[in-house]
């Protein structure tokens, strides 16, 4: 007799395997449940891969591409890039212009400056023959600024010179838009450009960059500074851009060149600077900031997708526990603990939002690839993220299963089986 209490009382109690066997019969049985019990459970997840996704690429991306501005340069400029309220905007426009002269005091007198060069740019409409291009970079700079910062590559030609600043020549060099949409069957390289109704000479072609953002940044034409501020005014403020040679110069230079823009501009110790400065990492600080609150709303919306699919689920096993009352009692009659129909029951909770989660996944990594195909926006999918997705998706359904199974392990075997009589 014992040996068979001992029996029975094994077969009162379910496998892991067997509970997520039950879970999966469960989901078969009933397709048009099981499809809106994973709903929101799919659609929290989804969201979380597809935007993770993106937003891991565009940062690998983005940290790649801004990388092009050198570890070891920096820009002066009259605004600043991070986290400008509108009321800081206002106080900024007051502030004095950056000015050619204050490029040349910092070449004479920034001992710690290895390279000081200058540029400042507009928008304008170019032409070659019948064909135009509108919204066209045109960038002053000086011969210096191809080797500072972003490095200007050229596929053929040459850069500005010393001499084409010093004498305001009339010629440029052009990116790969200009040269694909102006001059497809054509080679621009000693070929005069209308920028507006002043007209220059090809002497430099770019290399294709690509495009960072969504933008592209082969859509330029660059001349010397000189001749820029003679056509387009000198009174405007320019960014100054400074190469060192090392982290520790790059931070002497800094303090150095505050110094000397701070005692030209007479501002006493206690006044801000009314000038700022830039570095690699002001880019990527920038685009943290910009990209952070998108980030917390979508994760805001899953969470709240994830919540519906909880108290989806917890609806669903409160159904089940009525449904399987008189199986819950026989089971209790033979010797299975409370425990044990706790367990079973939070097991298939589990399931069903693990197997949510899991369809989340491959829906939101399609959906992000899908994204990067039509809008060219980068997607990487992160193992972490994956990982992530799964143990939150499967917590959801153990929180919101606790209910229900504490409910099936507390029936009465006596009234369970009266019930179902």
């Amino acid at each position: 007799m014992k040996p068979m209490q001992k029996t029975e009382k094994i077969k009162a109690r379910v496998s892991v395997s067997e509970s997520i066997a039950m879970a999966m019969s469960s989901l078969r049985l009933n397709k048009l449940r099981t499809f809106l019990t994973l709903l929101g459970i799919i659609i929290g997840v989804l969201t979380i891969i597809a935007v993770v996704s993106i937003i891991q690429g565009l940062n690998n991306y983005v940290y790649e591409k801004m990388s092009f501005y050198g570890a070891n340069d920096f820009t002066v400029t009259k605004f600043s890039m991070v986290g400008i309220s509108l009321k800081d905007f206002r106080e900024q426009m007051k502030r004095k212009d950056i000015l050619f002269e204050d490029m040349q005091l910092l070449k004479k007198k920034c001992s710690s400056c290895e390279m000081v060069g200058a540029s400042v740019s507009t928008d304008r409409t170019v032409k070659f023959g019948s064909e135009y291009l509108k919204n066209v970079s045109i960038k002053g700079m000086t011969h210096l600024d191809h080797m500072i910062g972003s490095v200007e590559e050229l596929e053929r030609g040459r850069h500005i010179l010393r001499e084409d600043e010093e004498h305001s020549r009339y010629i440029c060099t052009v990116g790969a838009d200009i040269v694909e949409k102006l001059f497809p069957n054509l080679d621009p390289l000693g070929k005069r450009l209308k920028v507006g109704p002043h007209t220059f000479l090809i002497v430099g072609i770019g290399k294709k960059e690509g495009k960072l953002l969504g933008m592209s940044q082969d859509n330029y034409v660059h001349i010397p500074i000189t001749t820029f501020l003679k056509v387009y005014g000198s009174r405007r403020s320019i960014n100054i851009n400074i190469h060192t040679t090392s982290q520790e110069q790059m931070a002497t230079a800094k303090e150095e060149v505050r110094t000397l823009l701070r005692s030209k501009r007479h501002l006493s110790y206690n006044e801000s600077d009314d000038f700022s400065l830039r570095t690699s990492e002001t880019f990527i600080d920038f685009y943290k900031s910009a990209t952070t609150g998108i980030y917390f709303a979508m994760i805001a919306i899953s969470a709240i997708a994830l919540i519906v699919g909880g108290i989806v689920i917890m609806n669903i096993m409160l159904v089940a526990v009525t449904e399987r009352t008189k199986e819950i009692g026989i089971r209790k009659a033979i010797g299975a603990r409370r425990s044990d129909i706790l367990f079973q029951f939070l097991i298939e909770a589990a399931t069903l939002s693990t197997m949510g989660g899991l369809i989340g996944i491959l829906l939101g990594f399609i959906i992000a690839k899908v994204v990067t195909a039509t809008t060219s926006l980068p997607s990487t999918l992160d193992p972490g993220s994956v990982v992530a997705a799964i143990l939150v998706s499967s917590s959801v359904g153990i929180f919101f299963g606790l209910y229900p199974a504490g409910k099936a392990a507390k029936l009465d075997p006596i009234e369970a089986l009266r019930k179902e009589q």
